[in-house]
């Protein structure tokens, strides 16, 4: 029951995290075990999908320190990035904008939480939350209309 409520929230966060593949699927299923040993501790009442996601989000970062890359005295060969990599310019925008907006963005426009679930993630209240959201999409669209205009 939990997994079939859940799950989906529980694979966007590890997705946003690690990309898709295997690795989201295994953050997610470790999530899952996680919780099925840590439920007897939880406080009654407690938000479970926070808790969960929460879960999720650890899992996802222990999975990317124990893949960290080992530096290397030089490289093999030159690292060429596809041609077809599309977005990059929304990644960079991405890159521009604080922490802040980029966790709240995240956490509604891809994880799908209203403003007012997402101060059990990162604190503050939901209308601190829904301006971050707000000013980082501003600043998202202004750039996207000034890269359309230079081309």
């Amino acid at each position: 029951m939990v997994v079939r409520r859940h799950g989906t929230a529980v694979l966007r966060m590890c997705t946003a995290l690690l990309g898709p593949g295997s690795n989201a699927q295994d953050a997610w299923s470790e999530t899952f075990l996680a919780a099925l040993r840590a439920y007897p501790a939880l406080a009654p009442g407690a938000n479970l999908e926070a808790w969960l996601i929460t879960i999720a989000r650890r899992k996802a970062i222990d999975l990317l320190r124990a893949n960290h890359p080992v530096p290397v005295a030089e490289l093999s060969e030159p690292v060429a990035f596809p041609a077809d990599l599309g977005q990059l310019e929304l990644i960079e925008s991405l890159a521009s904008l604080s922490e802040l907006q980029r966790k709240v963005i995240g956490y509604h426009y891809l994880l799908g939480f209203p403003y007012a679930d997402i101060p059990a993630f990162l604190g503050g209240n939901p209308a601190s939350l829904r301006r971050a959201a707000s000013d980082g999409i501003k600043t998202l669209r202004s750039q996207h209309r000034e890269a359309e205009e230079e081309s």
